[in-house]
């Protein structure tokens, strides 16, 4: 049984913005308290929240908002302790303390450096890293850009592996080597292969240090039934609670649970995913966000707003 800290659901987190491209601070501690509220934690700049876009000042004021945020929220929140796990519960069945997943992205590598050490600084647990894009890496040089990075920086270090959006994929058996590192903690896969899910999990089995996190949200509650740690769903954004639910009747055993709630979640991501490219569907998601009075459909560039019909056509499908 892999017995580590790093687990339970990580919803990647849209980055809210002012219709002038600032960081909509308020609507930041909005969706924090939202997500502390059905116990599940936020992963900062991802691919859901526009990392790539993100200033490096804009991300320092996000964490920095955003780990405040969530201890006010759990100093505050009586029904926190629902989320602490007995002595005799699978360990992946909560965390004592939400954590903070920050994400790192970019192609210089003294830059990316300075960030995470700032991240880790501002109370971020851990760093989540994509490869760098702009060059095609082979399997040696992915190796050490990671080994290089978690040598470099003070905070643990989680891979993150999304061939969607950097073309690339990192090997499992690349994975295996790091995993064997001391400052790597995990790995947040995106990759939709059902195969390699599978070998990637049995990476992760009976360790205590290093997990594996789903980032196919369709694959939630079967990556859970396989064995791993925590699933990554853009969806949560919206209906986090669902997703706290899926995850805690898998680990329960109950899968009949957990696969009604996934099939559910797929209905619901299907709203702002279905026909549009990823980048729209962002927006979409921001516009589902909106009617619950988390945040505005203002996107970062080169990243725009839906027109007017089709943000009406979303709350209508809703």
């Amino acid at each position: 049984m892999n017995n580590s800290k790093y687990c339970g659901v990580v919803v990647p987190m849209v980055t809210p913005v002012t219709q002038d491209g600032r960081l909509d601070v308020e609507a930041v501690k909005r969706i924090v308290d939202f997500f502390v509220k059905a116990g599940v934690s936020p992963l900062l700049m991802g691919t859901t929240g526009e990392g790539n876009s993100v200033s490096q000042a804009d991300g320092q004021l996000l964490v920095e908002t955003a780990v405040k945020a969530q201890r006010e929220a759990i100093d505050h929140n009586s029904q926190f302790s629902m989320f602490i796990p007995s002595p005799h519960a699978d360990p992946r069945s909560g965390n004592p303390q939400l954590k903070i997943y920050a994400g790192l992205t970019g192609n210089c590598f003294a830059e990316q450096v300075r960030q995470a050490e700032v991240y880790t600084a501002l109370g971020a647990d851990v760093i989540v890293a994509t490869l760098p894009t702009y060059y095609a890496l082979t399997p040696e040089q992915m190796y050490d850009y990671y080994k290089t990075l978690a040598d470099c920086i003070t905070g643990p270090l989680m891979l993150y592996n999304i061939l969607a959006t950097t073309h690339m994929s990192i090997p499992v058996d690349v994975i295996r080597r790091l995993a064997d590192l001391p400052n790597i903690v995990g790995l947040k896969d995106s990759e939709r292969d059902l195969e390699r899910m599978a070998q990637c999990i049995d990476v992760a089995k009976g360790r205590d240090d290093f997990a594996y996190f789903c980032g196919w949200a369709a694959q939630s509650a079967h990556s859970l039934e396989l064995g791993g740690n925590g699933i990554v769903p853009s969806t949560g954004n919206f209906v986090p609670e669902m997703f706290r639910q899926l995850f805690d009747a898998a680990i329960a055993g109950d899968m009949d649970t957990a696969n009604r709630l996934q099939d559910e979640t797929n209905e619901i991501a299907k709203i702002y995913q279905k026909d549009r490219t990823l980048g729209q569907s962002l927006t979409a998601l921001k516009v589902m966000m909106q009617t619950k009075g988390l945040c505005e459909p203002w996107m970062l560039m080169p990243l725009t707003r839906l027109s007017a019909e089709e943000e009406q056509a979303i709350v209508h499908q809703l």
